[in-house]
């Protein structure tokens, strides 16, 4: 097994050094007439670019001080989104050159019949006796840029543009914070009672050395502004230890729901710590559910560990969490990852409510993520159960959202009965 990620390893990163060096052959060396100071500056961003990058994903990774991975992580993670899109934009000009070229061969050729007839037209002036004057002196034809330099210019300061567009775009779209979202959602078990109840559901927030306090209350202020009946917070919350990102969560102390904020882990909490985690949002105000459930009079709310915790031996247990329940009684599970729909509806859960995907975050991840879970995002029934999965709140990595933007879902539960 080690064998295999070793190989896998080696063939991602020999992809990634294929396509770095594609976009800087096509970026710098085509594009420079020789060598000099433009293509050594070119040649130090494709080395610092991935330096940076990988920089950052380490230093997260290895808890590195906070400091440096707040350095490291703002040039580092963009670098990531920018290669992406540059790469393809550079694909995409390689379908678009061969028109280019069309088109610069035709303004050669019409040029090269203008000089013919501008020839001819002094060949028969001369002819004619004309007094002497100086010749004027002309730059070399060589001096010129070539065609070649004009086409691997041309598109390549177009696909510099358009890959910085989306990215820039796509950033805005993240640090503006999350826009809501309304979805309504039938029960048959639900009761007139509580037909119309909203929970505001967050997931994937991802506090770390990119998005902090600011962006915390951002986040805050959006779910409040719902006024929901109660908040879920369904993992993915942060990337990093508590003591670095204590200030950064304190925001969420401010959440206000009339049923309370309840919170489940995600993966990410288990690789900076989950049980300093799940303490820290309990003094912040939120009641972490880890394989346990409450019964809210209308309803019963679940919550089961993310299934990263298997390997730290605090994974999920929906026996624990559903197994003695009154199933004449609607549920709702929260659990972080899709992929646990399928023992939900073992347990006869009648909502599950997730996150995890990012809804792909940067196109054309989409059709990655969409492959490895069973709901990219929205609302899909499988059995008696439905699934809704959240786009998330914030991002991972790069601060970037291309196709598919964050949100704070208000699921309004419906009682068939009303």
């Amino acid at each position: 097994m080690i064998v295999l990620y070793v190989l896998i390893g080696v063939a991602v990163l020999a992809a990634f050094a294929g396509l770095h060096y594609y976009a800087w052959r096509r970026l710098v060396r085509d594009a420079t007439a020789g060598p000099g100071w433009p293509r050594r500056v070119g040649a130090a961003v494709f080395v610092a670019g991935p330096v940076a990058m990988f920089g950052a994903l380490v230093a997260e990774r290895a808890e590195a001080p906070f400091p440096l991975q707040q350095v490291l992580a703002w040039p580092g993670f963009l670098w990531m989104a920018f290669s992406l899109y540059l790469v393809i934009a550079l694909l995409v000009g390689e379908f678009v050159r061969p028109l280019l070229r069309r088109v610069l061969e035709r303004g050669a050729a019409a040029e090269t019949t203008a000089a013919e007839a501008a020839a001819t037209a002094e060949s028969e002036a001369a002819s004619k006796p004309e007094p002497e004057v100086p010749e004027a002196s002309s730059e070399p034809e060589a001096a010129a840029p070539t065609r070649r330099l004009v086409l691997a210019r041309t598109v390549g300061v177009a696909a510099t543009v358009a890959a910085a567009g989306v990215v820039g775009n796509g950033a805005y779209g993240v640090l503006r914070g999350p826009k809501v979202k309304r979805v309504t959602v039938p029960l048959a078990k639900l009761p007139r009672s509580a037909h119309g109840f909203r929970i505001a559901v967050v997931s994937d927030i991802h506090l770390g050395p990119v998005l902090g306090r600011g962006f915390a209350e951002r986040v805050v202020d959006t779910i409040n502004a719902t006024q929901p009946d109660l908040i879920a917070v369904v993992g993915d919350l942060v990337d990093g230890t508590v003591d670095d990102l204590a200030p950064a969560v304190a925001p969420l102390a401010g959440l206000r729901a009339r049923h309370g904020t309840f919170f489940v882990t995600g993966n990410h909490e288990y690789f900076s710590g989950a049980e300093p985690w799940v303490e820290h949002v309990r003094a912040l105000g939120l009641r972490p559910l880890e394989n346990a459930r409450v019964e809210l009079g209308a309803f019963d709310l679940a919550g089961v560990n993310d299934v990263a915790g298997e390997s730290y031996g605090d994974g999920p247990d929906y026996g624990k969490a559903l197994g003695d329940r009154d199933r004449s009684r609607a549920a709702v599970l929260l659990a972080h990852q899709p992929v646990m729909i399928h023992e939900a509806v073992e347990h006869g859960v009648d909502l599950q409510l997730s996150g995890h995907t990012h809804g792909g975050q940067l196109w054309p991840g989409n059709f990655i993520a969409d492959a490895a879970n069973p709901t990219l995002a929205g609302l899909e029934r499988y059995g008696d159960t439905q699934l809704y999965v959240s786009r998330g709140a914030g991002a991972w990595g790069p601060p970037v959202r291309v196709g598919a933007p964050s949100d704070v879902t208000v699921v309004e539960l419906a009682s068939k009965q009303a």
